[in-house]
Formats: structure tokens, sequence, C-alpha cells
């Protein structure tokens, strides 16, 4: 989860065309986010295609879905090419091509000229701006009434074992409470729609399982690599802790409209 310069490995780990998805999150809990968000969301011209941003995309999971709906215009940018790439193998496989236009981008670039969208959509991918960073940059993207979606890491339990604790402190420090984040978001100018905890499920089928046969291919590849053994080791520690002591946080959907 560290924010610093990721090294080139980590993007081998994490290779678009061998994961389903770069982190957690499942096609029945982007749906649900994106009904609620359209129910509670209004446009002035209502016969043009829903204008999507899709910030932090990754390999495009969530695009994929966003787009089935044939009524949506979708800009998904990422900072890293591989990741467009393979979404754009996707999309054409999936025949939604024409709904998705990618762009190489990172999102600390993107200002009010870019915009303004009907709808922004960030799975797991503001914690890079840090959240309330993140959320006030999407704002600016905006149009009053916009809607906003967005997933994020938050406790749910607040009494976490000590290693629990430990170890997100290393790995992310500014996760907090999900009332906590709720105060940053009416801070920032948002009105709250909805939230709602993805299951658990959708932390291991899409994301934890072949992230984990990922990581013992990989392990057996470099065995004698120590370097690269100590990043698949910090990446599997992620998986068996959650493994561990999973409902004591969670990643939690956000639906919001700008005020």
């Amino acid at each position: 989860m560290a924010t610093e310069k990721l090294p080139e490995f980590f993007y081998e780990i994490f290779d678009p065309s061998s994961l389903p998805r770069l982190g957690p999150g499942d096609d029945a809990s982007t749906t649900r986010a994106l009904n609620a968000l359209l129910a509670a969301t209004s446009r002035e011209d209502a016969g043009r295609p829903i204008r999507i941003l899709d910030v932090g995309c990754g390999n495009g999971a969530q695009t994929l879905c966003l787009a089935q709906r044939p009524d949506v215009s979708i800009l998904a940018v990422d900072n890293h090419q591989p990741f467009l790439d393979e979404l754009q193998r996707r999309a054409a496989a999936a025949g939604v091509s024409a709904r998705i236009q990618t762009s190489l981008r990172d999102m600390h670039s993107l200002t009010a000229s870019d915009g303004p969208f009907d709808v922004i959509w960030s799975e797991g991918a503001l914690f890079v701006m840090g959240f309330g960073e993140g959320l006030a940059a999407c704002r600016d993207l905006l149009p009053a009434g916009g809607g906003l979606a967005a997933s994020e890491l938050a406790w749910l339990l607040s009494d976490p074992p000590d290693d629990c604790r430990q170890f997100w402190a290393e790995e992310y420090p500014a996760m907090t409470t999900i009332a906590k984040n709720l105060a940053t978001i009416e801070r920032c100018g948002y009105e709250v729609i909805d939230h709602f905890t993805q299951p658990e499920s959708a932390w291991w089928g899409p994301y934890y399982h072949p992230l984990e046969r990922r990581c013992a291919v990989l392990r057996e590849r470099y065995a004698a690599d120590a370097e690269k053994r100590a990043l698949i080791e910090s990446i599997q520690r992620e998986i068996d802790v959650h493994r561990q002591y999973a409902g004591y946080w969670g990643n939690v959907f956000y639906i919001l409209r700008r005020s």
C-alpha cells in the first residue's frame, strides 16, 4: 500500500494479464454503487451518454463492468501503460471498446479543464493522493450534483490485535474508521448518498486467490533472488494477515454527490 515509487518487480507480480483484478472488488459491488449513484443524481442533458472518469483504473475490471451500460462514455486513466493495454484488450474481447477511452495520466495531473464529468469512479485508488486530497481533486472535475463513487480501506472494529494494527501502521498508516472518512467526505463538499462494506468474497475470489497463485509461481522462479523474494513475501504477508484477521478492516464503497 505504500505510495513511494514502486520497484519494477512490483509490476511483474501485478501483471495485468495474469490477474483478474489488481485490488479487492467484485462486479456486484460496482453495479450496486453505480445504480445507487445514478438513482440519486440527475443531468441537464439526459439524452447524451453518461460521462464517467475512472481514476486509477488499473487493468479495468470495474471499467468493463461500468461499460456494460450502453449509455456511458468512459475515460479510464492510469499511470502505467501496460494496465491500459490490458484494459483495451479486455474491452475489445467484451465488445465495449467504443465506450472506453484510455489515457496515460497521473491522477495528480487532472484539472478542471479535463471535466466536467457526470460521474467519477475510483476503486481503491484515491489513497495514492490521500483520501481527502483525492476527494478534493475529484470535486473540481464535477458539476454541482455530480456523482462520485470511491472505495477505501477502513477499520471496521475498534480493537484489532496488536500485530494486525502494527501491520497496517506500516503498510497504510492513514487507514481510519468509516465515521472519520464520512466526516472527511462532508468537509470536502459532498453529500453521502450511501456507503457499504464490500463482502469478504470480494477479497478472495477476484483478488487474493489469484494473487497468491501468482506469488507461488514467482517464488519458485526467483528462488535465488533475495530482493525479489522479499517483495513476494511482503505481499504474501498481507494475504496471511487478512486470512487471520478478516473482519477487523474492510473495503468500503462511498457513494457521493457534490454539494
